[in-house]
């Protein structure tokens, strides 16, 4: 009798189905064959023709390698030129589909041809007057922004090359003739033909910025290298700026936004750093202990009001030792109170008081000599602790970040030093000579102040940007050529790696540190004897239109990409840029897929390329230019032939 219980499987055993046949030998074959047969045949029609058959193994893995990354296509192995030359785009040698159709950006009307939107002279008139504060940053709402592209002055012209540019600048391009008629006598400025001249004067330097930083320089040493960062404040058209920079001395010259004269707009067209600023009621967007040499000839600054503030301020952003040089009323007074139209008795006040706050604030006068007079800052507070008994006012910061700068207010209170054990000891820790400042570890990493960079790190930094410029000259052969950019931005500069490696080249880079970044470095950046500020990208930066030949982006979008649009970040890089300026973005391959598709419709040029270190990084890299347009001429132009250049 048959068991009722199910049979015993074993691990072999499998149960008959008479719907499994077994496989024919010569069908397998056959699909095998047929299978090859029609790879190999796409293989060939893909390269074009027959010789991916004869190629090598390696040239033939390159040539069918698989796209590794999201939303990409297939990448070339190998560095792929670029040719930015004017008026004529490069051979777009990758092509990665956007994943919709670019949204066109029109023109704005001609009238925001110098458009800074955070400083608008309309909009600043809603804020008060007093000290200044309706001329600092007040920035539109998200409902104001401009959804358009800024057009560049009807017959701009590319700004004329470093050191040329020092001397002059196209008429056209900053077309205001105010300067040359208020300035007239005092050599700023001179309007020639179609283009300005720069005599390198000053109001209080007649026979030119060179030879009154020669006077300057017989009063303390601005040869030896220990001076390399410089601020001067109501810089004008920033010729002390220019002259400085044959001496290996990198000044920030700033100004507030005006009316009319745009003094800091004629300070970049010489291809001079400059930004719009102002002394009022906010710190100033750098960090404490940054500049070796602070300047003021005639800038108007009221120095010795409201209880020293401002003086204050220069103190937090001077380094130790470093120095602070006022050229201009009151200094001199006894012989110009005439030419000033000022009474003595408010200029002798003007200048107690100033000697006061001074004072107060432990600073030695170092000389006075006929218009110069230069204060030194201490190297340590040691001292200046035990004066507080005698000078009451301002008493030391308690419990704030002295780096802290962006939308921070001004505080009536002394910002210390680091901590040092010996009255010779320099707060913070001495900084090397230029040019070894640049390559030397900072002291702020060195002291470990910076949470997770080391000196190690530094210097690996420092190696793997030297590693990607070089990879960006061979990708852009226009960055290769020196003279072809002179004015650079970095908007996420970290360490300032990717303007050291720029250091031999004739140009400049503003390090912009975010201030959403993890890790404010920015005085590190500033003890590597490089210059910079803060800056929310969220907002625009304050600077005229046109400013820069080439912005480097790194990883920007994405650290944006959740608090606001991107097309707002590149509508100001446009705004911000010349035309025929590039953009180097270093971004993941999707952020910079969807980027393509925003500047596609911003009438720019732009080729997305592999990572230094070959296709299978998800960061890759897009080379953007932006073309070169105007605003249309004017009706009297059109309508007269010979005005049309």
């Amino acid at each position: 009798m048959a068991s009722l219980n199910p049979p015993s499987y074993s691990a072999s055993y499998r149960p008959y189905n008479p719907y499994l046949k077994k496989p024919s030998l010569f069908k397998m074959v056959c699909v095998t064959f047929l299978c090859s047969a029609a790879y190999l045949f796409g293989v060939w029609k893909h390269s074009g023709g027959s010789d991916v058959m004869t190629a090598s193994p390696t040239d033939f893995l390159g040539t069918i390698r698989c796209a590794q990354m999201k939303n990409a296509t297939q990448l070339p192995t190998a560095t792929v030129v670029l040719d930015f030359s004017t008026h004529q785009a490069a051979e777009d040698t990758i092509t990665l589909p956007p994943p919709r159709g670019p949204r066109y950006f029109p023109a704005c009307d001609v009238k925001y041809s110098e458009y800074t939107p955070c400083e608008d002279t309309k909009r600043s008139l809603k804020f008060e007057r007093d000290r200044l504060i309706y001329r600092e940053r007040h920035c539109p709402q998200k409902a104001e922004l401009l959804k358009c592209r800024v057009p560049a002055p009807y017959g701009y012209k590319s700004p004329f090359t470093w050191p040329e540019s020092r001397d002059f600048a196209w008429y056209a391009n900053v077309p205001h003739k105010e300067l040359t008629v208020e300035k007239a006598g005092q050599n700023w400025i001179r309007f020639e033909g179609d283009r300005f001249r720069f005599p390198g004067g000053g109001t209080m330097f007649p026979n030119g910025a060179d030879a009154y930083i020669d006077e300057i320089g017989k009063l303390i040493n601005l040869r030896d290298g220990s001076i390399r960062t410089a601020i001067d404040t109501g810089c004008g058209v920033a010729s002390w700026g220019a002259y400085l920079l044959s001496r290996n001395i990198l000044a920030i010259s700033f100004a507030p936004r005006d009316t009319h004269e745009a003094q800091v707009q004629f300070a970049l067209e010489r291809g001079v750093p400059a930004l719009i600023g102002v002394l009022a009621s906010k710190r100033l967007p750098y960090p404490s202990r940054a500049f070796d040499m602070a300047h003021c000839s005639r800038c108007l600054i009221p120095w010795g009001v409201y209880d020293g503030l401002y003086l204050i301020e220069v103190d937090r952003i001077l380094r130790p030792g470093g120095y602070w040089i006022l050229s201009g009323p009151p200094i001199n007074w006894k012989r110009h109170w005439k030419g000033w139209q000022r009474t003595q008795e408010d200029l002798s006040a003007e200048q107690s008081a100033i000697e006061a706050v001074a004072k107060s604030l432990c600073w030695k006068k170092l000389v006075e000599k006929g218009d110069i007079a230069i204060w030194q800052k201490p190297t340590n507070h040691i001292y200046c602790k035990k004066t507080r008994k005698v000078f009451k006012q301002p008493q030391f910061c308690q419990a704030q970040d002295p780096d802290r700068a962006w939308y921070s207010k001004m505080e009536t209170c002394l910002t210390p030093l680091p901590e040092v054990s010996d009255i010779k000891e320099i707060a913070g820790g001495q900084l090397e000579k230029w040019p070894n400042r640049l390559q030397s570890v900072p002291p702020r990493i060195s002291s470990g102040s910076l949470d997770g960079v080391t000196a190690e790190t530094f210097r690996e930094d420092t190696e793997l940007w030297k590693k990607r410029v070089a990879h960006y000259k061979a990708v852009s052969n226009q960055l290769a050529q020196k003279g072809r950019y002179r004015n650079l931005l970095d908007m996420n500069a970290h360490l300032g790696g990717f303007a050291a490696a720029l250091i031999d080249d004739p140009v400049w880079v503003i390090n912009v540190v975010p201030t959403e970044a993890k890790i404010n470095t920015l005085g590190a950046i500033y003890e590597r004897g490089l210059i910079g500020t803060y800056q929310d990208w969220c907002e625009a930066m304050s600077t005229y239109p046109r400013t820069y030949d080439l912005i480097h982006a790194d990883s920007v979008l994405t650290l944006y990409k959740d608090r606001c649009e991107i097309e707002d970040i590149l509508l100001e890089m446009d705004r911000i840029l010349r035309p025929e300026g590039t953009v180097i973005f270093r971004d993941d391959v999707d952020i910079l897929v969807t980027t393509k598709s925003i500047t596609d419709g911003m009438n720019w040029d732009s080729h997305i390329v592999d990572h230094e270190k070959g296709p299978h990084q998800r960061e890759k890299l897009l080379f953007a230019v932006k073309r070169y347009w105007t605003a249309s001429a004017p009706a009297s132009d059109q309508q007269d032939p010979k005005t049309v250049s």
